[in-house]
């Protein structure tokens, strides 16, 4: 008697297991209404795939020069082009369409290179800063403050200028002045979960310091710490971008989207595709990004929530 009195009573609970959407189904809702999300995601994606297959999506080699063939027009244009040139040719003859390509190389090798560096930075001294306390936040919120004092554009071209433009230089300089909202970011957070009950009940059970922060704390703001490197990457493209139009950054011939801007300016009324193809590329790909990290961040905190 008592069985089948349980009986529906375990149907019912194995009906609702069944019916309960798995961990995995729900992440893959939460994505497929997030646009935002999918757009920058698609994006990102082609521009990715473009930099990786460079030299086989590449017509021609970018440092090929031919003066005979200089600012031939890209073609939608009635005059003067080339089938061989999709895009054009730049003011010495350089195919415009593997010189986007590959500059898509050199943002994305910048924007990756420089978040690593400075997200290395920023959350050691943040979970730090975070999970101590007392002196030590002190003396971090002090570097904190002090970098926050420093222009990073103004900084940045003086470190060029004393040390050479080159793609290292301009890579090591924005890794070490980009890590500010990182530690803030991750101090705040860290402040947070210090507090809950998981840490409490691995400090109570002794667990070590390393293990606390690495194996408790860490896996925890992962999730937000995602989202500043969005955040930071988008903005090291463009600062990346800017000192090169400038002619503080990567430097000639290397194909950079900065600077492909800075050598079609005085063409800019006569060829303005020159300006308008890196432009849109620059555009496209901070535009994916910024996205992507807004995408994620509200996908996180569904889930958080």
């Amino acid at each position: 008697m008592s069985d089948m009195s349980l009986s529906p009573f375990r149907s019912h609970q194995t009906a609702e297991e069944i019916l309960e959407p798995s961990p995995l189904s729900k992440l893959r809702r939460r994505i497929f209404k997030n646009h935002s999300f999918l757009i920058g995601a698609v994006i990102l994606i082609l521009i990715l795939l473009c930099a990786l297959l460079a030299p086989l999506l590449a017509p021609h080699d970018p440092y090929d020069q031919d003066l005979a063939r200089r600012l031939i027009n890209p073609f939608w244009h009635d005059k003067k082009t080339d089938e061989a040139f999709l895009l054009g040719t730049d003011k010495i003859g350089r195919d415009y369409l593997s010189r986007l390509i590959y500059g898509a190389q050199i943002s994305l090798l910048i924007g990756f290179s420089t978040i690593l560096i400075s997200g290395v930075i920023g959350t050691a001294l943040g979970v730090t800063a975070g999970y101590f306390g007392g002196r030590v936040d002190m003396v971090v919120n002090f570097i904190i403050n002090t970098r926050l004092a420093m222009p990073v554009f103004l900084v940045a071209m003086a470190a060029v200028v004393a040390f050479g433009a080159s793609l290292h230089v301009v890579i090591l300089v924005l890794g070490l002045f980009l890590w500010d909202r990182f530690a803030v970011v991750m101090r705040s957070i860290t402040m947070q979960a210090r507090d809950l009950d998981y840490v409490k009940a691995a400090r109570a059970i002794g667990c070590s310091t390393p293990h606390i922060i690495i194996r408790e704390i860490f896996p925890n703001v992962l999730s937000s710490l995602t989202v500043v490197a969005t955040v930071e990457m988008a903005n090291a493209i463009l600062l990346e971008a800017a000192l090169s139009f400038l002619g503080f950054g990567v430097q000639a011939p290397t194909p950079s989207w900065g600077l492909m801007l800075n050598e079609g300016r005085e063409y800019m009324f006569f060829s303005p595709w020159l300006l308008a193809l890196p432009g849109t590329g620059l555009f496209l790909l901070v535009l994916a990004i910024n996205l992507f990290g807004d995408g994620l961040r509200d996908v996180t905190l569904e889930r958080e929530r």
